[in-house]
């Protein structure tokens, strides 16, 4: 029998420098890229549907914040959070920052991660699950949700973010965008 596949891991150099970002820095384009999304991707909140309006904390454990995030729209709430402020939510999903974004991105599989204990879900379960299919049937992927946000200047900067992400994916093995069918 083979061994499990060990997670990649956010490079510590990473996690160190955004010690220091106050959180008010990543609740712009936070709030850029929600409304962007939102904008775009109507039926993700109609498929969330009483689900929609809990509030959901996302937890990336190799991270010093979280993100709170109320996906009711037109405007979503999302929002960085400092961990030891960060109660006050009705579903909790934590792990590390790879797989979270693998998840997001459709390179892991969150059962799989649940089952292995790489993620965490606390509170309600039942929120999470609308929140994680509605998202897989979005195929997000957060480099063109930004690149959307930006307008215009997104459009011409995406595909040399893309290149670079792309590159950065393939160094760490942390899934930075979704990869290109």
């Amino acid at each position: 029998m083979n061994a499990p596949a060990r997670l990649p891991v956010l490079p510590s150099l990473a996690a160190r420098a955004l010690r220091g970002v106050p959180l008010a820095a990543i609740d712009w384009p936070l709030q850029r890229v929600a409304a962007a999304f939102a904008r775009r991707h109507p039926a993700v909140f109609s498929r969330l549907g009483p689900h929609a309006s809990r509030l959901f904390l996302i937890d990336p454990l190799d991270l010093p914040f979280a993100f709170r995030l109320r996906p009711h729209p037109p405007i979503p709430l999302v929002e960085a959070v400092a961990k030891p402020a960060a109660g006050g939510w009705d579903a909790r999903i934590a792990g590390p920052l790879a797989a979270l974004l693998g998840m997001v991105h459709g390179t892991l599989d969150g059962d799989a991660l649940f089952f292995s204990r790489d993620l965490v879900i606390e509170g309600d379960t039942e929120a999470v699950l609308a929140l994680r299919n509605a998202l897989d049937d979005a195929e997000l992927d957060l480099l063109a949700e930004s690149a959307a946000a930006l307008g215009a200047i997104g459009a011409h900067l995406e595909p040399l973010a893309r290149g670079l992400l792309l590159e950065a994916s393939r160094l760490t093995g942390v899934a930075l965008t979704r990869p290109e069918q």
